[in-house]
């Protein structure tokens, strides 16, 4: 993959790709999620999402919206755990247009009160609308439960009585304490060149004052496993199964991706998906995933069944994990395997925007973005007695969490 990249003197990184295509994508991703705010500052960082494109000293909440949107492009922006993204597709030739915009409200917004005070009660809604929705809520109250404690286990949108309470002052030292230079990406992905993208970066954010970042965050300690059984008044049961993985940065990082897409991962024939929908016809909601953050990470296979299906569907689960743990890949079945994820992942590039966000999450992370080909050897290295061994490490069942709604 060759794509061009540059560090502004303030610590602002920039990554392009050239692709032929008459659409473009560029996006600013900031190491900073809501694992960086204090307890009383818990949906911060999101809040900070939606109320930064509400006004700057250059322009209205409507004049941000429209900006782009004249012109049919579209703006958008996330939250998670550890970090913050804006980002915007349009036609190419709007790449000034677009970059200007960015920087205007990274420097310049406001935070009017009417409209953080209308903004509180979307985020309110949101919120009450989270709680409504099971199979959303219970990965909050897994985290909860498995970082107990800790920032990274708290819920990402904060608490109503957290979000009435923020003001613009707070806004403004979280971003001036967590917006740092040197952790902020530049990313985009579009037909221009990779110095006339630096040219533009340079001209509207080489003004922004060194704002280096001197803390580190605090690791989370102490894992010990729950099993907590919460009664809800919903027609199924929602279960989730996991507990903590590798961060990262670790070796087994790659090898652990691979044996989740064996075990449940986005294919209709992982085993789980085989075991529990297509054998046995109990479960439609089922996954398994696997979270890397900067220190830790989290394995968790989620299912949703009929109450009277639970104990089955986890007996189920813990044969299949069995069987990873006791019987090694066949050549046929672990070249398979690979074959599925590296396809996986060259689809998932054809998509530009996504292309985009891998490039920022990636240099936000390793300063750096492996081709296809590099990614490809180091999932052929992996091999069965490995999946074996961390199957049996990561998923052994005295160290699992279990959360059931019912």
């Amino acid at each position: 993959m060759e794509y061009f990249s540059a560090i502004l003197p303030n610590g602002i990184r920039l990554v392009h790709q050239y692709v032929d295509s008459p659409v473009s994508h560029c996006g600013i991703i900031i190491n900073t999620g809501s694992r960086d705010e204090a307890p009383l500052e818990q949906g911060m960082a999101h809040f900070i999402e939606h109320t930064i494109f509400k006004g700057t000293q250059n322009r209205k909440s409507f004049h941000i919206l429209s900006r782009l949107e004249d012109v049919g492009g579209e703006m958008n922006a996330y939250t998670t755990k550890e970090e913050t993204a804006i980002h915007a597709s349009f036609l190419t030739e709007y790449y000034q247009r677009t970059i200007e915009l960015f920087s205007d409200i990274l420097i310049n917004s406001t935070f009017p009160d009417q409209e953080l005070k209308k903004e509180k009660d979307v985020i309110i809604d949101e919120i009450n609308s989270y709680n409504d929705s099971p199979s959303e809520l219970i990965f909050d109250e897994f985290e909860e439960l498995i970082f107990e404690g800790h920032p990274i286990g708290r819920n990402i949108l904060g608490t109503p009585e957290n979000v009435k309470a923020f003001t613009r002052e707070d806004i403004q030292r979280f971003m001036a304490e967590n917006y740092n230079t040197d952790q902020m990406v530049i990313c985009s992905v579009g037909k221009i060149t990779g110095k006339r993208v630096f040219h533009l970066v340079e001209r509207y954010f080489s003004h922004f004052p060194v704002n280096r970042r001197t803390f580190t965050r605090p690791k989370f300690t102490g894992y010990s496993p729950g099993f907590k059984t919460v009664e809800k008044e919903t027609f199924q049961a929602h279960c989730l199964i996991g507990g903590l993985a590798y961060d990262v940065l670790h070796a087994n990082r790659i090898p652990l991706v691979l044996l989740n897409s064996v075990l449940g991962g986005q294919s209709g024939n992982s085993r789980l998906n085989l075991a529990l929908r297509e054998r046995n016809g109990i479960a439609y909601n089922l996954e398994s995933s696997y979270t890397a953050y900067s220190d830790t990470g989290t394995i968790t296979i989620y299912f949703g069944t009929d109450k009277d299906n639970l104990d089955k569907a986890i007996s189920l689960i813990k044969r299949e994990i069995k069987i990873l743990q006791n019987k090694l890949l066949g050549d046929i079945q672990i070249s398979k395997a690979k074959k599925q994820l590296v396809g996986q992942l060259a689809m998932s590039q054809e998509n530009h925007e996504d292309l985009m966000l891998t490039l920022g999450k990636s240099f936000l992370i390793y300063n750096k973005m492996d081709d296809l080909e590099v990614i490809y050897k180091k999932i052929n290295a992996v091999t069965p007695s490995q999946i074996m061994d961390i199957g049996n490490e990561i998923l052994d069942f005295d160290k699992l969490s279990v959360l059931i709604y019912k």
